[in-house]
């Protein structure tokens, strides 16, 4: 029989790997080790930390239902995306419940927003390209917003782009004809809200460094690849690493921010200016052509007017 002492360290080793104070094993202080709640710590409390080793289980937030626990590496590409998904401790796939949108979730990290190394498209304000960190994890929706999607939960449908004017399955096509101000109200109604524009070009780009994510015809509806006018079905093209689809093309999206000059110094969790004129749009659409489907691209319209070619995509803070 191994001896007592023989037996303590090997459960102070095991409380010390669970982040438990050793001083439960000799008796001192509170009884945190006590596990099962009997007021001693011992073998009993150690096969229930044995039994429970590895990963814990992933974060549901309360606002949403579960899909998928884990980024399905057929889905997710990037390995590195993969292992930062797990890391964050929240579930990979989930759905909305307020909106039913589908939604993954995005890892925090770091990159260099603007305009591309080698870029030759890049526009004067996707310039000078910066370090962007973002610290915390959020759940950015599969797909733009949907028209069943928006009439689901506003009661009617502004789009342009349905099926009474000659434009079948229109409501898999994004919701456009939609303002910055109109996404406000959707936006209270669901709990949702817009992507700040280091977070769109963040998620857009999903680990890459180039100008897309992909070959611009293989991943984007835009002007000269169309064969009749106007938006498109979402998920039509192929996603990005995160498995995020139509993030190029199709509608451009509107950011939450005001549209305003980069600066060139590495920043945290940007915001935008204070104030402004314009929002942001980003991504491209169906009326522009290739050189607008791009990561770096920035657009800026007034945040009371509506477009044929804008729509927008929804985030949630886990």
């Amino acid at each position: 029989m191994k001896s007592p002492n023989i037996l303590l360290s090997i459960v102070a080793a095991v409380t010390m790997t669970f982040g438990l104070s050793t001083s439960l094993v000799q008796g001192q202080g509170s009884c945190a080790g006590d596990v099962n709640g009997d007021h001693v710590v011992d073998g009993t409390d150690l096969a229930i930390l044995l039994g429970n080793w590895g990963q814990c289980p992933a974060v549901v937030p309360a606002w949403a239902t579960l899909l998928e626990a884990a980024p399905d590496p057929a889905v997710v590409t990037d390995a590195n995306l993969r292992a930062a998904i797990v890391a964050s401790g929240f579930a990979w796939r989930i759905r909305d419940n307020s909106s039913n949108i589908e939604m993954l979730l995005v890892p925090g990290g770091t990159f260099m927003m603007g305009c591309s190394p080698g870029d030759a498209d890049c526009l004067a304000d996707e310039s000078p390209a910066h370090q962007v960190t973002l610290t915390n994890a959020f759940y950015m929706g599969k797909t733009e917003v949907t028209q069943a999607q928006w009439q689901a939960k506003m009661g009617s449908n502004p789009s342009y782009f349905v099926a009474g004017n000659g434009y079948p399955g229109s409501f898999d096509r994004p919701v456009e004809s939609v303002s910055w101000s109109m996404i406000q109200d959707f936006n209270s109604a669901t709990g949702l809200c817009l992507p700040t524009e280091a977070e769109w070009e963040y998620a857009c780009r999903a680990g890459t460094t180039t100008a897309r994510y992909g070959e611009v015809n293989a991943i984007a509806w835009y002007y000269q690849n169309l064969t009749n006018f106007g938006t498109q079905p979402v998920a039509g093209k192929l996603p990005n690493a995160l498995g995020l689809y139509d993030t190029l093309g199709n509608v451009w999206e509107f950011c939450k921010d005001w549209y305003g000059p980069y600066s060139s110094v590495s920043v945290t969790n940007p915001t935008g200016p204070a104030t402004g004129s314009y929002r942001l749009m980003r991504g491209g659409s169906w009326y522009y052509g290739s050189d607008s489907c791009r990561a770096s691209r920035r657009y800026n319209h007034s945040p009371d007017d509506i477009y044929f070619g804008g729509g927008f995509r929804a985030v949630r803070t886990p």
